[in-house]
Order: C-alpha cells, then sequence, then structure tokens
C-alpha cells in the first residue's frame, strides 16, 4: 500500500509535467507572435494590398474628372465667343490632370509611408501642395460658376442682330446688359450655357473633395506618424529610464 501510495503520486506528477510545458510552450509561441505581427505586418500589407497603402482610386477620379471639366470647359467655350476665361475653366481641369499623373507615378514607383530616397519624399511632398493648390483653383471656378448661374436664372434676354443681349432688370434703365455673340438663338444662353454651369460646379464641387480628400490621406500616412513619434518617443525613453533606475 505504502508503495502504491508513493508511486501514484509520482506517476500522476509526472503526467502533468508535460502538459504544464506544452501550455507554457504555446503561451511563449502566442507571445512571440503578437510581439511579431507589428514588425511584419506592414511589409506583407505592402505587398499584399498596394490600393490600401496609396489612394489610387483617388488619382484615377482625379484624372477622370480633371479631363471632364476640361472638355465641358470647351465646349462651353465653343457655344459663345463672348463668355470669358473664368467662365471656362479649362485651366482649373489641367491642373487637376497634371496633380493625377504625378500621383499615378507615385503608385507605379511602389509607394512607401516611409520613404527611402529623396526623389520619393519630393515626389510625395510635391503631389501633397498641388492638391492643396488644385483645391484652391477649383473652389475659385466654383465661385466663378455659381455667380454666373446665379446671373443667368435672373437674366431677361432679347436677340439684337447676332448676339443675344440679357439684362437682370428690365425696369431699370440703367440696369448692366450682357451680350453673348455667335449663338442661335437666346435659348443658347438661358437653356444650354446655364446647364454647362449647373455641370461645371458640381464637378468642381466633386474635385474639390477628391483632393480634400487626397491631402487628408497623404499627412495621414506619413506627417501625422513623423509628428507623433517625435512627441512620444522621447517621453517613453525617460520612461524606460526611470524604470532602470
Amino acid at each position: 500500500m505504502g508503495a502504491d501510495g508513493i508511486n501514484k503520486p509520482s506517476a500522476s506528477l509526472n503526467g502533468q509535467k508535460p502538459s504544464d510545458q506544452e501550455k507554457e510552450k504555446k503561451a511563449a509561441m502566442k507571445k512571440k507572435g503578437d510581439k511579431g505581427d507589428p514588425q511584419t505586418g506592414p511589409d506583407q500589407e505592402s505587398y499584399t494590398c498596394w490600393g490600401c497603402r496609396f489612394p489610387l482610386l483617388l488619382a484615377l477620379l482625379q484624372l477622370v474628372l480633371g479631363i471632364s471639366v476640361t472638355v465641358l470647359a470647351f465646349i462651353t467655350a465653343g457655344s459663345s465667343s463672348s463668355l470669358l476665361v473664368r467662365d471656362t475653366p479649362h485651366w482649373a481641369g489641367i491642373t487637376v490632370c497634371v496633380v493625377a499623373l504625378l500621383g499615378l507615378c507615385i503608385f507605379f514607383m511602389t509607394y512607401q509611408i516611409d520613404e527611402k530616397t529623396s526623389c520619393q519624399f519630393t515626389m510625395k511632398l510635391t503631389y501633397f501642395l498641388l492638391s492643396a493648390l488644385s483645391l484652391i483653383v477649383c473652389l475659385t471656378a466654383l465661385a466663378f460658376a455659381a455667380h454666373h448661374y446665379s446671373q443667368v436664372t435672373q437674366f431677361t434676354c432679347r436677340m439684337v442682330l447676332d448676339a443675344c443681349e440679357c439684362k437682370l432688370d428690365t425696369s431699370d434703365p440703367l440696369s448692366r446688359s450682357f451680350s453673348y455673340h455667335d449663338v442661335s438663338d437666346c435659348s443658347t444662353v438661358t437653356s444650354t450655357i446655364k446647364l454647362y454651369l449647373l455641370l461645371q460646379m458640381i464637378l468642381n464641387l466633386i474635385i474639390a473633395i477628391v483632393c480634400t480628400v487626397v491631402c487628408f490621406v497623404m499627412w495621414k500616412h506619413r506627417y501625422q506618424v513623423f509628428y507623433v513619434g517625435n512627441v512620444f518617443c522621447p517621453m517613453a525613453s525617460t520612461e524606460k529610464e526611470q524604470q532602470k533606475v
């Protein structure tokens, strides 16, 4: 009995040790895996998900919308020779197209959050600044189109020879008149040009939103990480030194 009683606990202890060791090994492997995920995660994502690393869709949207604004501006300019440059914002569309092409070049050069060369940093900074400039240009074009659109909605027009003369207030003899030459009739002004101006407003507003998102994503990917690192790294190092002491 005594021998059996002594052997049984020892056997049970021997049976428990391997299971405890296996559990400790599994826990250690999980900890190592958790520590390794932040290091290996970005590298894996950069190879498996390029679209997640760079707003390719936003750059393509910039290109498509820029071409649309440019084409629509030239069509609007062809409807009447009296339209000013501010009313045909091809300059806004061309600017956005150039910015979009630069963004696509950055993507095809393997976009990375942390720049490894000065060329990558320069191109990303230029793209960020040009996107901000495109935002301002599109808002300016939007303001011009909205102002002209508000005037067209209040026009009272009549044909005089080969031009359409429009006034804001016919009862006022001193009211300013607007002449639109090379038009077939006044419906070109009150309907066709009015529609073109409305489309210009919508497209420029969408481009402004896209450029705002591009600037935010570029800043979020790089500059927020950079400044936060500068702020919190010294604090973390001081905490470690205090723990050591």
